[in-house]
């Protein structure tokens, strides 16, 4: 099975720069997204052979996630049952008879670290329900987790670190989710592998330099950890900051 996760930075101006080849020629049995920036009904997206759940934030042009997928779930669930962290269309949980998938957009601390104590208190409540799912059934999360967890993760930790994505508070809470029964898959498969990132900062030919940072992720419930096969980042396809990432397993 493969699944692939992208924050896209907004669906309706990646349609226009080729989303729906990328989408074909990936061929993924989940496609889940972040950043999709839109409301219901301002996108007419209906993939043949797949369904589709969307969580839209209340505020318009913001947040936003989304699965794609060829697999009809027993349900979809959307937030996290927290009523003050689920106006911003930050997760989507699809139900299967051995697993969940999960695609989250964790809030960003912004500059200055404005929204730390928001993200702490958003990552205690999203590890509350992850493990609440865990314990049901073996949980594949995916998404933009806003967080560059180790130095190795990103191009320059020495001048980032307190930033936003890199602050001490962040890392650990990350470490916090690994201890509490979760694998970073493309770590599992690749420990020591350097210049591995997910997003560029648009300025500074950040790109084009590969000064870039790893803050989108595939993380499973590690009794699924002989059932992995292989993790990827598709660093070659443009069209957002963020690149896509896949994972493979057999279940």
């Amino acid at each position: 099975m493969k699944l692939i996760s992208w924050n896209v930075n907004g669906l309706r101006a990646i349609v226009k720069k080729g989303f729906l080849d990328i989408f074909t020629e990936l061929d993924a049995d989940f496609f889940c997204l972040q950043e999709t920036k839109l409301q219901e009904g301002q996108i007419d997206l209906d993939i043949p052979g797949y369904y589709s759940f969307w969580d839209y934030a209340e505020k318009k042009g913001y947040s936003g996630t989304a699965i794609f997928t060829k697999h009809e779930p027993l349900s979809a669930a959307y937030g996290i049952g927290v009523p003050e962290h689920d106006t911003e269309g930050r997760v989507v949980t699809l139900e299967y008879d051995n697993y969940y998938v999960v695609t989250c957009y964790t809030p960003n601390s912004q500059s200055e670290l404005k929204r730390l104590d928001y993200r702490m208190h958003w990552e205690n409540d999203f590890l509350d329900y992850l493990k609440k799912l865990d314990n049901q059934k073996p949980v594949i999360l995916c998404g933009d987790l806003n967080v560059a967890h180790k130095d190795i993760d990103l191009k320059n930790p020495q001048r980032n670190r307190g930033n936003a994505g890199f602050s001490d508070e962040e890392r650990a809470q990350f470490t916090t989710l690994l201890e509490s029964g979760f694998i970073d898959t493309y770590r599992y498969f690749y420990p020591e592998k350097e210049g591995s990132y997910t997003w560029w900062n648009y300025r500074f030919n950040a790109r084009k330099n590969n000064a870039g940072w790893r803050i989108d992720y595939f993380c499973v419930s590690k009794r699924l950890a002989s059932q992995l096969e292989d993790a990827k980042i598709h660093d070659a396809v443009m069209g957002s900051d963020h690149c896509p990432v896949e994972l493979t397993l057999n279940i």
